[in-house]
Order: structure tokens, then C-alpha cells, then sequence
């Protein structure tokens, strides 16, 4: 789930009074749910059983998956494992030539290797390699550029020191003690400098530059995940700044052929040395996967009419050497979708058809979500009708669930009306409004895409969201089962009238 908050929830004597009301009305509810279960339906709603979705569950949270960032090796194991699971129930694939719907991300990053700073004289050449001799200073310089002159010294960089250089079409090069590069930058481009070169000058005591700038190349050679077709885009700083480190410092002065007194050159003198940065960019195309499994329906007209149940097997990753093992969020709703496939087997047929889709990258921007929406694929002559999405559902309180559309909210519809009539035959008397999140989870790009009815149901966030101690051990395995089920009783419920 891509949200951290805390929501009101009733307090205890208005959730003890809903409880009591709930616990008057068993024997109607149960007497109804006696009448209105058919045999499918009983049996599959017995087919969701706890033991199942824990040992799904432990799996999909263990360590071994690493927290399923996207894209990991984690998230295409646990892509594997869905799929395998679903081949074995006797679901068909849901996607164009199989299981997996992919779709393209790209990651950005300095390719070291076409990556580099030539500098020229009459005294000869030499060659600055980056993370070695030269450094940038932030993640937003990963931008491709080229930039070529004679470099010229600022000094320290002063506004005097550079309104007295001549550097117009040429490096400005600033001998610092740690003045803001930031301002030095700006100065070098307002007084036409091709870019700005920044090294420490003779007295500096400060931190050398390849430790204080070593996460930082770290972060741009390992690069940044960025969805070309959506959210995640990086907003790149195209004009050159280099940290020249003093052993790259010592290798430009060696190549001077103008001498000067002092230590370093003074404001305004040219080295007699040109140099030309190449910064490249390599953004190799990944291919991520969500996993869609396909349940055909049986009525000659209903068929064509698909139900997506949706949740995100995605989850952040780890942080250092933290796995954040996300067992609620989302190992959970994975986990409650492979018991409703449990379930449909059992079932049989329903009249329309339903799709189940594990999405990826919701954690990063709701990308594979976006990314089906954007371009749907079903089987020939079949669309998409609703979506139901769960996310979050096997934590809080045993009675504690939220929705969105509430029966407040102008997108109210079928298919919330159905779980609000279903819900306390699941343990769960009151439906609590989730509205103020209603573009925060994968539901969102149905509605906004695709303009079909939605659902969202989650269990709310608690305290472990988005921490390493999200684990399997904490989730309350009945309530999931539960919620499993009321996705089941939707399911039926949905299958004849309007949507």
C-alpha cells in the first residue's frame, strides 16, 4: 500500500453498540445466508481455508524474497510462484501468449565505462575516470551531456573572481575550501563558463572528495528505476559540475604549459590545458510482470463481462541489509487473491468471467496496475466490467474493516453495495470509510482508465506499515480468511444484473 496514516476509528462504546446490533441480527443473518447459499457457493467458500493462505503467506513474506522490491529477483520468484501455484488449481493464463503481463521500465544510470574526462595540451593527454578522479556531486546529475574547453581558474570563487575570468565557452575551474557549489554553478553559467569544475584548494582540511562523494556515485552507477509510461521520472541537471578530486587535480596541473606562482593559479589564468567531459547515460529496458489468471464464465451473454480482482504482490525491498518483508502489505491481498482462486475451483463457473491480476510497482507509483489499465488484454471479444482491489487485509482489529466508495462517496456503486450487504456475514458489522484514500491504491487507474465500476477493502495501516516488522507471524490468519470469503460472496452476488 503506497500510504502511511492513521484513520478515527468509532470509538469503543459506538463499536460495542454496532457489535451488539450485529450479534441481534445472527440468527436472521445466518438463516438468510442458510436460504441463499447455493451448493457452489458453500462449497466455495469452504475451499478458503486458513492453514492455506498461512502457508502461502509465509512463503511470499520470507526473507528469501527479499521484501519483492520492483524489479528484484524476489518479485520475479514470487511471480513464479503464483503462476505455479495457479497452473497446479487448473486457472487459465490471463494474459496474451501466458501468465505474465509485462511491461517495460528503465534504469537510468552513468555508464561508467563511455563515461570519462579527456584533458589535452602542448604537454600531452590524459584521461579523468569517473568515481576515481572525478565525482558529481548529486543524484540529479545523471543527465547525458558532452562539454568541451579550455580551463580557465575562478580561484575561489567569488562573484568578483568570476566577473574577472574570462569564461566565455570555456571550464571555470573553483580552488574551494567548501564554498556552495550550488552558487558557484549559477555564476559559471550566467558568465557563459561551459560547465564548472570544483576542487579543493591547497590548504583544504575538508573530507576527500572520493569519501564524501562515495554514496553518491554509488547511487548514480547503480542507477535509478524510472517508468517511462507514468509516475517515477527523475528530473535530470544538465549543466556539467565536477568534483575533481586532488589526484584528478594533480594529473590537469601536470598538463599545464602556463606556469604560475603559488600553489594554484590565481583568478583568471588560463592552464593551457582543454578539457572535454562525456557523460553517458545507459538506460538498458527492464521487463516486469504482472501475473493474471483467467476464470471463464459460463453464461452465453455474461461471459464477455469480466470481473478484475486485483492486489499488488509488490512490496519495497530492503533498505541496507533490512528486508522489509511487507507480509500485510501485500503478502496479504496476494495471498487472500490465491484463496479466491482456491475458491473459484471449487465453484465452478460463474456467469461472468473473472480475471485475478497480481500487479507489480504499486509500491513505486501504482505502475503495473497503470500499466494493464493503459493497455488491457483479455481474451477476444471479452472486457473489463469492475474492479474489486485488496490491499492490507489480514491486520487490526478482527472487525475492522474499510471501504472505498462509501455509500457517501459519489462513485458509490454495485459492487460496494454488495459488500456492504455481505460484510457481516463475514464478522465484519460496520464497513468504515476509506474515501480519503480513494486514489491511493491500484483501484484508482481502473476508475481513471478504464471508467468501470470499483472497489477498494483494506484492513487499515497499523504499526509495522512499511517497517521490517511487517512480518507473517503478526497476521491475524482468520481475519484474512474472512476477508477472502467476503470477496467470494461478491463474486456470487455479482453475477446477474447491472453493474
Amino acid at each position: 500500500m503506497t500510504y502511511a496514516t492513521t484513520r478515527e476509528r468509532p470509538g469503543p462504546a459506538a463499536r460495542a453498540a454496532a457489535l451488539c446490533a450485529a450479534i441481534l441480527c445472527l440468527p436472521s443473518l445466518a438463516a438468510a445466508a442458510f436460504q441463499d447459499t447455493s451448493p457452489q457457493l458453500a462449497a466455495a467458500l469452504d475451499a478458503v481455508r486458513e492453514e492455506h493462505l498461512m502457508g502461502d503467506l509465509y512463503f511470499l513474506a520470507s526473507d528469501e524474497l527479499g521484501g519483492r522490491d520492483t524489479p528484484s529477483a524476489g518479485l520475479r520468484i514470487a511471480a513464479l510462484y503464483l503462476t505455479t501455484r495457479l497452473a497446479r488449481l487448473g486457472l487459465q493464463p490471463g494474459a496474451e501468449g501466458g501468465w505474465l503481463h509485462e511491461y517495460p521500465l528503465t534504469n537510468r544510470r552513468i555508464d561508467r565505462e563511455r563515461s570519462g574526462i579527456a584533458l589535452t595540451s602542448a604537454g600531452g593527454r590524459a584521461e579523468l575516470a569517473f568515481g576515481e578522479d572525478y565525482f558529481l556531486e548529486r543524484g540529479s546529475h545523471l543527465a547525458e551531456l558532452s562539454a568541451a574547453g579550455a580551463v580557465v581558474s575562478v580561484g575561489p570563487g567569488s562573484s568578483d573572481d568570476f566577473e574577472a575570468a574570462e569564461l566565455e565557452g570555456r571550464w571555470a575551474i573553483l580552488y574551494t575550501r567548501g564554498r556552495s557549489v550550488r552558487k558557484a554553478a549559477e555564476r559559471a553559467r550566467e558568465a557563459g563558463a561551459v560547465g564548472l569544475i570544483v576542487t579543493p584548494d591547497a590548504d583544504s582540511t575538508k573530507q576527500p572528495f572520493p569519501e564524501k562523494f562515495a554514496r553518491t556515485t554509488k547511487y548514480l552507477t547503480k542507477g535509478v528505476i524510472v517508468n517511462p509510461a507514468g509516475r517515477g521520472t527523475v528530473r535530470a541537471t544538465d549543466y556539467p559540475v565536477v568534483m575533481l578530486a586532488r589526484a584528478g587535480a594533480a594529473k590537469l596541473h601536470a598538463l599545464a604549459t602556463a606556469p604560475w606562482d603559488g600553489l594554484q593559479p590565481p583568478t583568471g589564468h588560463a592552464l593551457g590545458v582543454n578539457a572535454v567531459e562525456t557523460r553517458a547515460v545507459a538506460p538498458p529496458e527492464i521487463r516486469v510482470a504482472n501475473v493474471c489468471a483467467f476464470w471463464p464464465g459460463s453464461d452465453p451473454e455474461r461471459a464477455d463481462e469480466v470481473i478484475v480482482v486485483s492486489a499488488h504482490y509488490d512490496h519495497v525491498g530492503m533498505r541496507g541489509d533490512r528486508i522489509y518483508n511487507g507480509a500485510d502489505d501485500n503478502a496479504s491481498g496476494t495471498t487472500g487473491l490465491l484463496g479466491v482462486a482456491e475458491a473459484l475451483v471449487a465453484y465452478g463457473p460463474l456467469e461472468r468471467s473473472v480475471l485475478l491480476l497480481w500487479v507489480s510497482g504499486e509500491e513505486k507509483g501504482l505502475w503495473g496496475s497503470g500499466a494493464w489499465t493503459k493497455d488491457p488484454w483479455l481474451p477476444e471479444g471479452r472486457r473489463p466490467v469492475a474492479n474489486i482491489n485488496i490491499d492490507m487485509i489480514g491486520r487490526t482489529e478482527p472487525d475492522e474493516l474499510y471501504i472505498t466508495p462509501s455509500d457517501a462517496h459519489a462513485q458509490f456503486n454495485a459492487i460496494a453495495r454488495a459488500a456492504y450487504e455481505l460484510s457481516a456475514l463475514e464478522g465484519f458489522p460496520t464497513l468504515e470509510s476509506q474515501d480519503d484514500f480513494w486514489a491511493r491504491s491500484d483501484h484508482a487507474n481502473f476508475a481513471q482508465n478504464l471508467a468501470i465500476p470499483v472497489v477498494f477493502l483494506s484492513a487499515g495501516v497499523h504499526p509495522d506499515y512499511h517497517k521490517p516488522t511487517d512480518t507473517a507471524d503478526k497476521i491475524d490468519y482468520d481475519k484474512l480468511r474472512r476477508v477472502t470469503r467476503l470477496v467470494v460472496r461478491m463474486l456470487d452476488r455479482l453475477q446477474a444484473g447491472d453493474l
